[in-house]
């Protein structure tokens, strides 16, 4: 009897130790890096975090059946600290912008114990219009190069970093043509606020928040620089092939974050803006239909052309050595999530299509037909109601304020490239057949009135043109 008393506990622990034993539970812990304040990667981070969505997707059966997974969320405001944690193995998921992507892959290049691999995009546009640089809107600098020998700050190692040198490198400027200093966003609004520095270069959604805020004016946009931007998500490999099936899950939940932005980016505007404290309206000139961001997981060849170009330009300044951009990419766990859905990855990976604006345009009496072509207002207390073309846009946008009503924000779209904008930022064409342009820049807005012997104005004398008929 004595010796049964020991054998029944020995038997219970072998038991215990048995792989895929009844009771025995392993815990596996995931480190996931994001950019709340970051509108570009909230799909991949910050909603799939409030709504819970990668624990409804993560697996549950099989070799999963005694897993306990963990979930631990780290907040940064840019993406170089998210490749530090993943180098330090506190991180197995991480998401930020084109160049620290690259940066995070060549990192990992010298990392004996892991890899660090693109596994999908979170948001993208194509033009490269996201980035940008402000300066104080009671500044004199309209170009870039009214910044010679200025003090510009810019989040160093981020996208935003990346568009500067681009642009300089385009333009043949040496490395000191301007005085640039690294600020993070935070430190660089504030600074810009008070009037410290001379611009500060951002990326999303920056470039249009402090311009919203009423403090800064943009003068020079990403898509000047005529490459695009983005933002994705990277991996460690050591995580991703111990755990595929859970690296599959996250990318299913980034796809219902998706669809659950498209199916009432109003309320989802306004509880990102409640999650990140970016205000809502900016939130939705990203995210909302025909936004200036595209969300979409799948990776572009388009994409990844572009991250060759960013190493490209990292080379030229000596600041990484050769990097295969081409081994980096790994789209099968996107593939393989798209597949298990029943989604179509290469009619996907194909396409450039956002989600756009329709309806019917109740002051003109017709059907939006040409949604790149539309307007919005965001009607206080009413919700947002959509117009068929600028010039009815700003029509109703007069005729509600008549009335009492009031208007939080108008959207427009750049006339050439499609682009969503903040009406009252945007210059205008006016002239013609009562025709109204918007453009992002002042120079398209110029080259278009010229064209059709017209004008460029503002939005105070766009709104009167509109209300004059011409």
């Amino acid at each position: 009897m004595g010796n049964r008393h020991f054998i029944v506990p020995a038997f219970i622990a072998a038991v215990l130790l048995w792989p895929g034993a009844a009771s025995a539970q392993t815990t596996v812990t995931i480190g996931i890096g994001t950019q709340d304040t970051t509108t570009n990667t909230v799909t991949t981070g910050t909603i799939v975090r409030e709504l819970k969505l990668f624990e409804k997707h993560l697996p549950k059966d099989g070799k999963y059946a005694n897993v306990k997974f963990q979930l631990e969320w780290n907040n940064f405001t840019s993406g170089p600290p998210v490749t530090n944690g993943m180098m330090a193995n506190k991180l197995h998921i991480g998401m930020m912008g084109d160049y620290p992507l690259v940066v995070n892959g060549f990192t990992f290049q010298s990392n004996p114990e892991s890899k660090a691999q693109l596994i999908a995009v979170a948001a993208y546009n194509i033009y490269g219009s996201g980035n940008g640089l402000v300066v104080h809107k009671d500044s004199a600098y309209f170009e870039l190069s009214d910044l010679k020998g200025k003090v510009v700050s810019v989040p160093f190692g981020s996208a935003a970093h990346g568009m500067v040198l681009k642009a300089m490198q385009d333009r043949k400027w040496p490395a000191d043509y301007f005085q640039l200093v690294s600020q993070s966003p935070e430190v660089g609004s504030t600074n810009l606020q008070e009037k410290k520095i001379d611009a500060h270069a951002d990326f999303v959604p920056f470039a249009e928040l402090l311009p919203f805020r009423g403090f800064a004016r943009k003068i020079f946009d990403g898509v000047e620089t005529n490459a695009p931007t983005w933002h994705g998500v990277v991996v460690r490999t050591d995580f991703a092939e111990k755990y595929p099936e859970v690296v599959v899950a996250y990318i299913k939940a980034v796809l219902e974050a998706n669809a659950w932005v498209r199916a009432d980016p109003k309320t989802a505007s306004e509880m990102i803006a409640k999650w990140t404290g970016i205000d809502k309206e900016v939130v939705y000139i990203f995210l909302g239909p025909g936004g200036i961001m595209t969300m979409d997981p799948t990776i572009k060849p388009e994409l990844v052309q572009d991250a060759a170009e960013d190493a490209k330009v990292l080379q030229n300044l000596g600041r990484m050595k050769e990097f295969d951009v081409a081994k980096w990419v790994n789209d099968s766990y996107v593939r393989k999530a798209y597949g298990e859905l029943g989604l179509d990855y290469e009619k996907q990976r194909a396409s450039f299509e956002n989600y756009e604006i329709k309806g019917e345009d109740t002051f003109c009496k017709k059907p939006i037909s040409e949604p790149r072509k539309a307007g919005e207002l965001w009607i206080d207390g009413e919700g947002i109601a959509s117009f068929s073309s600028p010039a009815c846009t700003l029509g109703a946008y007069a005729d509600l304020k008549a009335k009492g009503k009031k208007i939080t924000v108008a959207y427009v779209f750049d006339t050439e490239r499609g682009i969503k904008l903040f009406a009252d930022q945007a210059f205008f064409a006016v002239g013609g057949k009562d025709e109204i342009a918007p453009f992002l820049l002042k120079k398209d807005a110029e080259a278009h009135a010229a064209k059709i012997g017209g004008k460029v104005v503002n939005f105070t004398d766009a709104l009167k043109s509109a209300m004059s008929g011409g």
